[in-house]
């Protein structure tokens, strides 16, 4: 399964209000949860903390990919945010996270949640395209851009 499958406007959030790790996670999984993509906001909210103590999903150059596998969910999920302020996200960098995918996975499928990584890194080469979804006004911008790419 393609990462972009994934994407459509209920699982984006345009602009994130939280302005710190924590809140941000709590309002990615917020997401999930709106959409129904997820039942166990605890679990899922709990894994991707115990994810993030064992070492930043910041990837540098305004990214954060936080994630997690938790038996929470039987299929990859995906949340997009964007920050346009910035939140720190420990990133090696320094920089602050602007553009944030939060993945959740099942613990018996990696396949699909390293394809999914993959595909991030690689968007996260194009610095132009990145900035386009950062300055992105709204979920049908964010899903237009990443539907065209």
């Amino acid at each position: 399964m393609a990462l972009i499958d994934l994407v459509t406007e209920n699982i984006v959030k345009v602009p994130l209000k939280s302005r710190n790790k924590p809140d941000v996670l709590r309002e990615l999984v917020q997401v999930l949860k709106d959409a129904g993509q997820i039942e166990d906001f605890d679990a899922v909210l709990k894994a991707l903390q115990g994810r993030e103590d064992k070492g930043s999903t910041g990837l540098g150059e305004g990214i954060a990919v936080p994630h997690c596998k938790t038996s929470a969910v039987s299929t990859l999920k995906l949340a997009i945010g964007i920050a346009p302020d910035g939140v720190d996200f420990d990133s090696p960098d320094g920089k602050p996270a602007k553009l944030l995918f939060l993945m959740v996975a099942s613990p018996n499928l990696s396949g699909p949640h390293v394809e999914a990584l993959a595909e991030i890194a690689e968007l996260a080469q194009s610095k132009t395209f990145c900035s386009k979804l950062i300055c992105a006004n709204n979920a049908k911008e964010i899903v237009g851009l990443l539907k065209d790419e």
